[in-house]
């Protein structure tokens, strides 16, 4: 089809290139340039008005004119700021050079930060890949690496990077689950892999604004929470995981003191049990170091066996 410019081709021309630009020197000597001509153009007027010739009174006008067009060209570009350079609505360049300089008359000039930007994405309620909504925000640390770009590419590269922040999150999100629990083997979980999800989110937000000349330097999740509809049971979930966890610790290092135990008596002779007894005795010290109660001993007065 014809008649459409696709977004690749409006981007071709225009990229940053430095514009011209001259130093402080050159800056400092058209001021002085800009004085004598004021001087002059003054000194006509008095000559015209004395000697009664019309002619002094243009001669003076092109010679204010020219001292207006002289003090135009004088610039200052602050550190961390550049200078977009137009003449007539083209791009003729870009002054990242610090400091008093000169640039081309007639010309129109746009500053354009180039210091290191940050900000924080509004808090977007997603559903992860398993499905659960979760809360989350993110910081994203940027800056202009090209100038043209930023100018003209979008209408406002600030409300851009925002929105594309946002859009990147919420595609990241939707690939990973919450939890390291519901990952697949060898998937990195939003909780548990938060380096490599940032590296993630920091490569998508980079693609997206591109475009716009605009560099990503780092971005990481700064909030990070199930949403409030479902927190309570995902919150009894892991309460649950981690008691039988710990259940299975305090099963683990009991089953170990009954062997030490039995082994010991054994070897010192201390008493003979039979296949009963050990039962007996097993299953009585297991009760004893797994309840969550404190136990009440009963105390056998007689014979070991009655």
């Amino acid at each position: 089809m014809t008649g459409i410019v696709q977004p690749e081709d409006t981007q071709v021309a225009i990229t940053e290139r430095a514009a011209w630009h001259a130093g402080a020197g050159a800056a400092v000597g058209a001021f002085f340039g800009f004085l004598v001509l004021v001087a002059g153009a003054v000194g006509l007027v008095v000559l015209s008005i004395a000697a009664k010739t019309p002619a002094l009174i243009v001669l003076s006008v092109l010679l204010g004119i020219a001292a207006l067009l002289l003090v135009s060209m004088v610039v200052i570009v602050a550190p961390g700021h550049t200078l977009v350079v137009q003449l007539f609505g083209r791009y003729v360049g870009t002054v990242r050079t610090q400091g008093l300089g000169l640039v081309l008359p007639l010309t129109t000039r746009q500053r354009v930060s180039v210091r290191v930007h940050n900000f924080e994405t509004a808090e977007l309620k997603v559903n992860d890949s398993t499905g659960n909504p979760v809360n989350i925000a993110s910081i994203i640390v940027w800056q202009v690496a090209d100038t043209a770009r930023a100018t003209f590419a979008v209408e406002d590269y600030e409300e851009f990077i925002i929105s594309q922040a946002e859009s990147a999150l919420r595609h990241v999100t939707t690939s990973h689950p919450y939890d390291a629990d519901d990952a697949v083997a060898g998937a990195t979980s939003l909780r548990g892999s938060t380096d490599q999800v940032a590296a993630e989110l920091a490569e998508q937000v980079a693609a997206r604004v591109e475009l716009a000349g605009l560099e990503i330097l780092e971005a990481r999740i700064s909030s990070l929470a199930y949403a409030p509809e479902i927190a309570q049971a995902m919150l009894q979930r892991q309460q649950a995981s981690a008691l039988l966890a710990a259940r299975e610790k305090i099963v683990e290092g009991a089953v170990g003191i009954v062997e030490n135990a039995l082994t010991r008596l054994e070897d010192n002779g201390t008493v003979e049990l039979d296949d009963d007894r050990r039962a007996a005795m097993v299953s009585n010290l297991l009760v004893v170091l797994c309840s969550d109660s404190r136990t009440t001993p009963v105390v056998n007065t007689g014979s070991l066996y009655s």
